[in-house]
């Protein structure tokens, strides 16, 4: 009995738990906000559109600000927070927007049980940002995963943090949608899912201050081998870069990430008002189900990568991801029936392999003291995009409701294609400075 709490405080200490615990609480608010913002925007009218046009063009006018401030306010606090994270202070990028998530999360719950305006989540949306919200939160966890690893496992490493992340997704997806629907005379609809969800983020807050530990990087992953480029993830072989080659390929690998980003995050930006219209009208236990299959993915993804690794790099497999997303998104602009939402999704099987397996490769074009400076400054480049996809897919999408309510996913599918570009140039200078080493070797 001893040895078995000794294990359990032990996997106490570690980022898992904390992973774990943040996304069952924001799955949990995730849902319960889309159906909120629903149940507000119902009555919404608009001069020559139908009431669920009306109702379309209330909810994602609604997102496109709240988001847009999400989005916007982190900025400079996460790259202080990133500061204070490579000055020693590692735990900071994940204690302060912890305590923004559990504000943001009691603010929804006042919304419900207060009848307070919807307008209320937007000064929400404010404090979240200014704790650096997820901008600081990700980055923080992301660093902490790749300095307890070494350059060839890196990619696993954090392929795992995506699967704990995924897995708890799941959970929070199927309960969501029931927990919604529960309610009593003195409690509102959606009460007690976000006082789970609230919860649970109060639980997260208190590990990462009381029992979180902080791993130190390995003494033969520090400054001079940091400075090292993985190649051939098969062999885990490594090569010293050249001076200069891996300040080109991290622009590149930016390129990327900023192009994907914004192909998804376009994308999954307007899925969630999409699955609420005719033809699919979906209820609140469907909308947990349609989470359920976008968090299945974090799965998929990690165990492809578990496999594909054996025989391909790190650059082939952003491309396989890539694909995955870019034909599934494709398929997306056409559906009109819940089968062929899920026929859809399964085609992104390997959708979540390129933004971790990038982090992977950003991490080791630098040393240790700039790890959580850089892995922030990549998602600041998120943010940009974030900020570029909002508005413009937003109003696309409201545009061609009339006609094709999917187009948005048609221009999500050619954008990613567009960030296979700058991956191609990356794999290719890997290949040929790989070829040179073996060279030389001989």
């Amino acid at each position: 009995m001893a040895n078995w709490w000794q294990a359990a405080f032990a996997v106490s200490r570690q980022i898992g738990p904390i992973i774990v615990l943040e996304q069952l609480g924001s799955t949990l608010f995730d849902t319960a906000l889309q159906m909120v913002v629903k149940d507000h925007c119902a009555n919404a009218t608009e001069p020559g559109q139908s009431r669920e046009d009306s109702q379309q063009k209330a909810m994602t006018d609604f997102y496109m600000t709240y988001n847009l401030i999400v989005q916007l306010t982190p900025i400079v606090p996460a790259l202080l927070l990133a500061r204070f994270s490579d000055r020693g202070w590692r735990r900071a990028p994940i204690v302060v927007p912890l305590v923004g998530y559990l504000l943001s999360r009691l603010a929804l719950l006042l919304v419900v049980l207060l009848e307070l305006p919807l307008r209320v989540m937007f000064g929400a949306a404010v404090v979240f940002g200014l704790s650096g919200g997820y901008s600081a939160y990700w980055p923080g966890v992301m660093t902490l995963a790749a300095l307890a690893s070494t350059a060839a496992g890196r990619s696993k490493a954090l392929m795992t943090v995506e699967l704990l992340y995924g897995i708890a997704g799941v959970v929070g997806s199927v309960v969501s949608g029931h927990l919604f629907q529960l309610y009593s005379v003195n409690l509102r609809q959606g009460t007690i899912l976000l006082i789970v969800s609230t919860l649970l983020h109060l639980i997260c807050l208190i590990i990462s201050i009381v029992l979180l530990q902080v791993k130190e990087a390995r003494s033969d992953d520090q400054e001079e081998n940091y400075h090292l480029l993985s190649h051939a993830s098969r062999n885990a072989h490594v090569f010293e870069a050249p001076a200069g080659t891996n300040k080109l390929n991290l622009v590149l690998l930016f390129a990327a990430a900023f192009l994907y980003d914004f192909a998804v995050g376009g994308a999954v930006e307007i899925l969630g008002s999409f699955v609420l219209k005719a033809p699919l009208s979906w209820t609140a236990a469907q909308v947990g189900y349609g989470n359920v299959a976008g968090c299945m993915i974090f799965i998929t993804s990690y165990l492809s990568v578990i496999v594909f690794r054996r025989w391909v790099g790190d650059e082939t497999l952003i491309l396989i991801g890539l694909l995955s997303f870019a034909s599934g998104i494709y398929f997306m602009t056409f559906v009109t029936t819940t089968t062929m939402f899920y026929v859809a999704r399964s085609m992104n099987l390997f959708a979540l392999i390129p933004l971790p397996t990038i982090r992977s490769l950003v991490s080791q074009q630098v040393p240790a003291s700039s790890c959580g400076m850089t892995l922030t400054i990549l998602q600041i480049t998120l943010k940009i995009a974030t900020i570029a996809y909002i508005p413009a897919f937003t109003r696309i999408y409201q545009m061609t409701l009339d006609w094709l309510p999917g187009f948005v996913f048609l221009l999500s599918s050619i954008f990613t294609s567009l960030a296979m570009i700058p991956v191609s140039i990356v794999g290719c200078r890997t290949a040929k400075r790989q070829l040179y080493m073996r060279i030389q070797g001989d």
